[in-house]
């Protein structure tokens, strides 16, 4: 008797979860907007680059060789998620430039050195942070530097996928051509 109970009970639940009720009416057709504004202009999410050679300089209080310039001197407006890449020309080797991603450790006689960047929304700085007295640095190291920025927008949604160590990979992902880098010379 417990078990006709229980299929019966099985069954009616299983009849009346399964019901389903008419279909309502049809909604009302919503109202076509006027038109909006048009937008800002696309541009403004193109990724930059651009290529400096300088000339770092000392500054003994921080132990440091520095170069710094607001990114309005490129007339570039950084937006709160975007984020900068900075690459050291090292060498050119048979006509081809050879680039590495800072930070970047460089071993000298006198000890070790990090080439390294900073910036803001308004601007960078590049360094030259030696771990020994900084008037020991080599003026080959500090003086005709040549660097490449990339300004990378955050809403191209590249970041993670990229290999920044590879600047070809870095230009490709961005869709940049060598003729898209500005070249400034500043010393």
């Amino acid at each position: 008797m417990k078990k006709i109970t229980l299929v019966l009970g099985a069954f009616l639940t299983l009849f009346f979860v399964a019901c389903e009720g008419p279909a309502g009416p049809p909604g009302l057709d919503g109202f076509d907007g006027a038109q909006g504004p048009a937008g800002a202009d696309g541009s403004e999410f193109e990724a930059i680059a651009f290529e400096v050679e300088i000339d770092l300089t000392a500054n003994s209080g921080n132990n440091t060789y520095e170069f710094g310039e607001p990114f309005s001197a490129h007339s570039i407006e950084l937006f709160p998620d975007d984020a900068i890449l900075v690459y050291r020309l090292e060498e050119v080797d048979n006509g081809v430039d050879v680039w590495r991603q800072l930070p970047q450790p460089f071993f000298t006689d006198d000890g070790l050195l990090y080439y390294n960047f900073d910036f803001t929304l308004d601007d960078y700085k590049i360094y030259v942070e030696p771990d020994f007295d900084s008037g020991l640095v080599s003026t080959d190291l500090v003086l005709d530097q040549v660097f490449r920025v990339f300004v990378v927008p955050a809403n191209l949604g590249l970041s993670s996928k990229m290999d920044k160590s590879n600047i070809s990979a870095v230009m490709n992902s961005l869709g940049l051509e060598e003729n898209d880098v500005q070249k400034i010379k500043l010393n």
